[in-house]
């Protein structure tokens, strides 16, 4: 609606232009010749005027009988209009111009005098528009309110935030014993689980105004104008008696402030979230304006507004468990056509997607769907998508593969999958393929890994050498000197368990159950023999991959030679191949 009102000023410009051609063109039109008074004389002995127009100006306006016309001064007489008249001439008095010229410059006249009412009242309202922000009031959508219901998974997130609904209901039940509503609630998580979603269901609950924003709207160039936005935000919400504020991706305003003594530490970041804190410890306690703030960082915003009696609550929201996926797999499906789907096996292969990667996944499928004309979604376009979604879609063309780089392929993949199946039997591996993707892969090795909220150190060592087992797998087929460089991904993979491991887990030597992180910039200035820890463990589990395949290198050509002569394997086939 704000952005329709900026385009009224166009309205009186249009109108304004469109009545000056109309006049304009009707005064080239109505342009009339002037004539000597004798020639007037010689018209009227000969009987050739039908109409003579005379008022108060110093011409008048003279008609033929042929219909031409003409004009010639005014004498000013109190015979002449008698002696017209004697001789059958009409005589008409025209004191007011013609329409065709008043009406437009009567339009031309309000247009200008709206024009400059609106730049008027614009420069009154409130100073320059960089400071205002378009926000849309969601609680008058109807098609776009949403509840809890709406909402699959979550359930404690949605527990915790009941609370804020029934506040907003009924703020005096509270209010006779006393208590305080929450003034504000941080949502954190990992991206894609529903933080916006969970926002949008509290208004939606209560049904009170909702508006969305994002830390990056308050973010500018010019100082003072973030601050400016924020009060301006409070200011429209505080106008509604309750609301609901969502601002998104905080930490773009409320990283922690800096320390530093030399003057920078007041920059337009900080006078943003300045005005931010001040806004929110402004609130009375029955002003009912909530604020619901999401981010992916908890650990970078400033203490000051995670305090409380600014953001109360600070609820995690996780990714989904499978009775939650089975939930959200249910929602997304419950408009779209489908068939024999078993939508628990769906929620267990899908580990560790989230809210947003399941819509994904279901959209893909329906997609997939409507390309093959089918009436309704089936499993095999479950599994599709499955493969799309976390591999890429496969390639068409492959007849520039070499035979000997597809041999290479299937036996680094072979390798990936047969040191899963020895080593993580409880991680399914549900395909393996050769069939390159958009996504740059050569070929993938696909498990469903087995949901859990911990990992064990025997379980992390075992993902390192099944992530290396490509690479082991290529150096015992075709030597040290013919590995390639298709273990990338995986090295990169091995990499970073293996630091976490030593640096965040507590589970290497040099640092004991020391947490880097939290060390800092105190550790680095003792060297960092970590990496020497890190090369050691990762060189030590390589090395009993190898072992390990060459123990089973009858297993590793059956799968390799199978794959490269059908391109994909499927579990069941998996099993047989790896006895």
């Amino acid at each position: 609606m704000n952005k329709i009102k900026k385009h009224y000023i166009i309205i009186p410009i249009i109108t304004a232009i469109l009545s000056l051609i109309v006049i304009v063109m009707t005064s080239f039109n109505t342009t009339i010749v002037d004539k000597s008074y004798s020639l007037f004389t010689e018209d009227l002995n000969s009987n050739n005027i039908s109409t003579v127009i005379i008022d108060t100006s110093s011409k008048m306006i003279i008609s033929l009988n042929n219909g031409d016309t003409y004009s010639t001064d005014n004498p000013h007489t109190d015979t002449l209009k008698e002696k017209l008249l004697l001789n059958g001439i009409e005589v008409k008095d025209q004191v007011r111009a013609p329409l065709s010229k008043t009406i437009p410059a009567g339009i031309l006249g309000l247009s200008l005098l709206a024009l400059m009412v609106m730049l008027v009242s614009k420069a009154k309202s409130g100073g320059s528009s960089i400071t205002s922000m378009d926000m849309e009031d969601f609680s008058k959508n109807k098609k776009a309110a949403l509840n809890f219901h709406a909402v699959a998974g979550n359930e404690e997130a949605k527990e915790s935030l009941m609370d804020i609904v029934d506040f907003l209901k009924n703020p005096e039940k509270y209010q006779k014993y006393g208590a305080r509503m929450p003034k504000g609630v941080i949502l954190y998580g990992d991206p894609g689980t529903g933080k916006t979603l969970l926002a949008k269901a509290v208004a939606g609950e209560a049904g009170v105004p909702f508006y969305a924003l994002s830390g990056s709207d308050f973010v500018q160039v010019y100082v003072g104008v973030g601050a400016a936005r924020v009060r301006n935000l409070f200011k429209k919400a505080k106008s509604h008696g309750q609301a609901v504020i969502f601002i998104d991706e905080i930490d773009a305003i409320g990283k922690a402030r800096s320390n530093n003594k030399n003057g920078s530490s007041n920059d337009e970041k900080d006078q943003t979230l300045n005005a931010l804190l001040t806004e929110m410890s402004g609130f009375e306690q029955n002003e009912g304006i909530v604020v619901i703030a999401a981010t992916n960082r908890l650990d970078m915003l400033d203490t000051a507004l995670l305090r409380p009696g600014r953001f109360d609550r600070h609820i995690e929201i996780e990714l989904p468990d499978v009775n939650a996926r089975e939930k959200i797999i249910s929602l997304h499906l419950e408009n779209k056509p489908h068939e024999n789907l078993d939508i628990r096996d769906i929620a267990r292969k899908t580990i560790y997607f989230s809210g947003a990667k399941l819509e994904s996944l279901i959209n893909e499928s329906a997609i997939l769907a409507a390309k093959d004309n089918s009436d309704f979604i089936t499993s095999e376009h479950i599994e599709s998508a499955y493969s799309i979604t976390l591999a890429g879609h496969e390639k068409k063309e492959r007849s520039y593969l070499k035979e000997e780089d597809k041999l290479l392929t299937s036996y680094h993949e072979a390798g990936h999958g047969l040191i899963s199946m020895l080593l993580l039997p409880q991680d399914k591996v549900s395909k393996i393929t050769i069939i390159p993707t958009t996504k740059g892969a050569g070929g993938y090795t696909l498990t469903i890994p087995e949901d859990s909220r911990y990992h064990r150190l025997d379980y992390l060592k075992n993902k390192i050498k099944v992530s290396l087992g490509g690479r082991a797998a290529e150096e015992i087929i075709f030597g040290k000197d013919k590995v390639s460089t298709g273990a990338v991904g995986d090295l990169s993979q091995s990499t970073d368990i293996a630091l976490k491991m030593i640096t965040e887990y507590g589970m290497g030597e040099t640092l004991g159950l020391i947490k880097l992180s939290s060390v800092g910039s105190l550790y680095s200035s003792y060297g960092n023999p970590v990496i020497d820890e890190c090369k050691t463990l990762v060189n030590t589990l390589y090395e009993e991959t190898v072992e390990l395949l060459q123990e089973n290198k009858n297993s590793l050509d059956n799968i390799a030679l199978e794959l490269l002569d059908k391109e994909t394997l499927y579990e069941d086939q998996l099993n047989k191949l790896a006895i």
